[in-house]
């Protein structure tokens, strides 16, 4: 990323949240994962009071998801696809303990995978976490995920390989 792009994304983050009521400083880290290199947008939590904190985030990552879908949509518009930019916006930690929490998901669905092979689904995650699931899961031979249903109930989905497995299932770009 570009300092010109970091600055843009610490400039907009900044805007919203002022636009909000909230003069909140925010920082840009770059981070790579099996997803690639991603930039995160770190809101300083220093000046915020417990309430203002849990405010952002929302439940379960409500808030923060959709400052950061505002985020990944407004700043990579006209933007030339092979050119867009992954953000992620960060607040207490809650995002680095998301992943974490999202891994172990990652991992107990591929253990049930491989000991039943069998389908293993997994609700209630928002679109951006399927897609971080997809991304933890590929690096699994003999293992497929994609999903299934539609919002509010869509599901990751992992399976074993097969040949079996040629049925019609959801494209995993539109988790």
């Amino acid at each position: 990323m570009t300092k010109l792009t970091s600055k843009v994304g610490i400039e907009w983050l900044q805007t919203l949240l002022s636009l909000s009521g909230q003069a909140i400083a925010v920082q840009e880290e770059t981070v790579t994962d099996e997803a690639g290199i991603s930039y995160w947008l770190v809101m300083e939590e220093a000046a915020l009071s417990a309430e203002q904190i849990e405010q952002l985030i929302g439940p379960q990552g409500e808030v923060l998801d959709s400052i950061q879908y505002l985020a990944n949509t407004t700043l990579n518009l006209g933007v030339p696809q092979s050119e867009q930019q992954a953000y992620t916006v960060e607040l207490a930690g809650y995002r680095a303990r998301r992943q974490d929490e999202l891994r172990a998901i990652a991992a107990e669905a591929v253990e049930q995978v491989q000991a039943a092979q069998q389908e293993y689904e997994v609700a209630s995650l928002s679109s951006a976490e399927r897609r971080q699931m997809h991304n933890f899961l590929k690096v699994y031979e003999g293992l497929e995920t994609f999903s299934r249903g539609k919002e509010p109930d869509r599901r990751l989905v992992v399976r074993p390989v097969t040949t079996e497995n040629t049925e019609n299932t959801d494209n995993t770009e539109n988790t």
